[in-house]
């Protein structure tokens, strides 16, 4: 595609997602053992695919309840030093 002037839209669009979604794919192939696949078959192959998506997004979620519990905590601890000293 490259040394075309002007793509169409849809393509345009589709290029944009793949842009998107390569760092996601990239990650999982490393850390979610997207690269290596035990199960048998076209469903094994689709299996696979959704249990490293599965992994992928609970990792995510995990990451983000941590921080807001740390948050949470260290709000819990401002207000108990708040307390104490007064």
């Amino acid at each position: 595609m490259s040394g075309t002037k002007r793509l169409p839209p849809s393509i345009n669009r589709a290029l944009k997602r793949r842009s998107a979604i390569e760092p996601h794919i990239g990650h999982m192939k490393n850390d979610g053992k997207l690269g290596r696949n035990y199960l048998k078959g076209q469903l094994g192959d689709r299996l696979n695919a959704v249990l490293v998506a599965i992994g992928h997004n609970l990792r995510l979620i995990l990451n983000y309840l941590r921080i807001l519990f740390a948050l949470i905590r260290q709000s819990i601890c401002r207000l108990t030093l708040v307390t104490v000293e007064t």
